[in-house]
């Protein structure tokens, strides 16, 4: 039994990993799991490393605020900007749980037919199959010294 209601929880918890595929019509199916935490509405963006992000709304703001704090006299925080919200779209998940990728984000993404769908605790991420699993090599082999990094700041 939950200790929340779902719509009285502040804080939320995507993770998995999750293979599927993108349909003729650039559809996804988002994990069953991830499509209670997100709700009706999402915003996908371009994410960093050659994947997609998926944001609830609330979260959304929240980054949203964040990055319109940042100074646009600086030219990386501009770029950043500009990359981040010229990229993103709202988005609704339809009553089978799929969303649309338009082809701009499936083009930036590499996404083919075979997808990744990883939950990375506040958002989703949605990686071409080959991609994510040549990344996930990498960072594997790299784990123990990303922990010493991580524990030198107090983060584990």
């Amino acid at each position: 039994m939950r200790a929340f209601k779902k719509n009285n929880r502040k804080n939320f918890m995507l993770i998995g990993e999750y293979t599927h595929s993108i349909d003729d019509k650039n559809r996804i199916s988002l994990p069953a799991k991830f499509r209670s935490e997100l709700g009706k509405k999402i915003v996908v963006t371009q994410g960093l490393d050659n994947c997609l992000w998926i944001f609830k709304l609330p979260e959304w703001k929240k980054i949203e605020e964040k990055l319109n704090q940042s100074s646009i006299g600086q030219a990386d925080n501009r770029s950043f900007n500009r990359l981040m919200f010229s990229s993103a779209i709202e988005a609704e998940v339809d009553s089978i749980g799929r969303i649309l990728i338009p082809d701009f984000l499936r083009d930036r993404a590499s996404l083919k037919n075979k997808c990744v769908v990883i939950g990375v605790s506040s958002r989703v991420e949605i990686w071409n199959e080959k991609n994510w699993l040549e990344y996930k090599k990498v960072v594997e082999k790299q784990a123990d010294t990303l922990a010493e990094k991580l524990g030198q700041v107090g983060v584990i």
